[in-house]
């Protein structure tokens, strides 16, 4: 990367012109006739790194999981097939982003515990109309209206819900960088009232496409440099084998599966009747059931039989102490 100048630099820059130690006439002569020919800059115009030069390696898997893993969370949720793209991932100066938001539409404000700083999450006003109006139940064939005012705090309120899914979402992303428990400290429309970071310090702008029907808007996700860059190495580690032997997507997918929750059945017999006979039942009725008292009880995992199993009691209340397994 080519150097930027300090803040002194361009102090010390700006005095020497004053003072007729530098020209600022366009060209220049080497004295032998020839011309030296240079463009003019705007010191105050220094571009910020593109998406090339940021600086957290493997960032956009990260985020682009979280994409993906949100938008399922937003189709299930809204009942609407939602589908989200990353457009750019950018960096700049956390005050420079900041006064460009003229019109941010809902800002969400993330507490990433246990990291020092937090984060930011912004629907543009289309998209933050678009949310509120299918929450409320609107059709999906209806053309959703973006109104030209800015969102009212029951407004904020409504979508809430909706930033809370992503705090999820981004939970399970980060899973193979640290375990963060993403929650919602704010959501404000003004971007005056909404500090994560220092006004100098860089800050990572992650931008996405969100789209459901013909509808679309923008969402933004803001990190701060000094959040991700205590975790460089495991970023440089994301897709290497370490990765996949220490905490990689299929330790995940596994620790996932473990926290199902599933269904176990204590069956003592099974009965077979018609319709009929189940529609003339009455109190008082005796229904003989195939069943040995002295004998097991069949255990079933989702319908499955897995175990086999003696009842009894635990501290005054109905128990099974698993005896066999079906291997056994």
């Amino acid at each position: 990367m080519e150097p930027i100048l300090t803040r002194q630099e361009i102090d010390d820059l700006l005095q020497a012109i004053r003072e007729g130690k530098i020209s600022t006439d366009v060209g220049g002569d080497l004295g032998s006739g020839q011309q030296i020919d240079f463009k003019e800059i705007n010191l105050f115009q220094v571009s910020s790194q593109r998406e090339d030069k940021i600086r957290i390696p493997n960032f956009d898997i990260i985020i682009d999981a979280f994409a993906q893993n949100y938008a399922i969370s937003l189709s299930n949720h809204l009942q609407r097939n939602f589908s989200i793209t990353r457009t750019s991932l950018d960096s700049m100066p956390f005050q420079e982003y900041m006064l460009s938001k003229k019109n941010p539409g809902s800002i969400g404000v993330l507490n990433l515990s246990p990291l020092k700083h937090g984060a930011l999450m912004l629907f543009d006003p289309q998209l933050s109309f678009s949310f509120i109006e299918i929450m409320l139940g609107a059709s999906s064939d209806l053309e959703i209206v973006q109104l030209d005012r800015s969102l009212t705090k029951i407004e904020m309120t409504v979508l809430k819900a909706i930033m809370s899914k992503a705090g999820d979402d981004l939970d399970r992303a980060f899973r193979p960088i640290t375990k963060l428990e993403t929650s919602i400290l704010k959501l404000e429309n003004n971007p005056r009232l909404v500090s994560i970071t220092d006004q100098e310090s860089e800050v990572i702008i992650s931008t996405f496409k969100v789209s459901v029907g013909e509808q679309s808007g923008t969402m933004e996700m803001v990190f701060p440099l000094a959040t991700l860059d205590p975790f460089r190495e495991e970023f440089k580690d994301l897709i290497s084998v370490n990765t996949l032997k220490h905490g990689g997507w299929t330790d995940i997918i596994i620790k996932e599966v473990q926290d199902m929750m599933t269904t176990i059945v204590a069956q003592s017999g099974v009965v077979n009747l018609s319709v009929g006979q189940v529609m003339n039942f009455k109190v008082g009725d005796i229904i003989p059931v195939d069943y040995d008292i002295n004998g097991s009880l069949k255990v079933l995992v989702e319908e499955k039989h897995k175990f086999f199993g003696q009842p009894g009691l635990l501290k005054g209340k109905k128990a099974i102490s698993l005896i066999a397994t079906m291997n056994d």
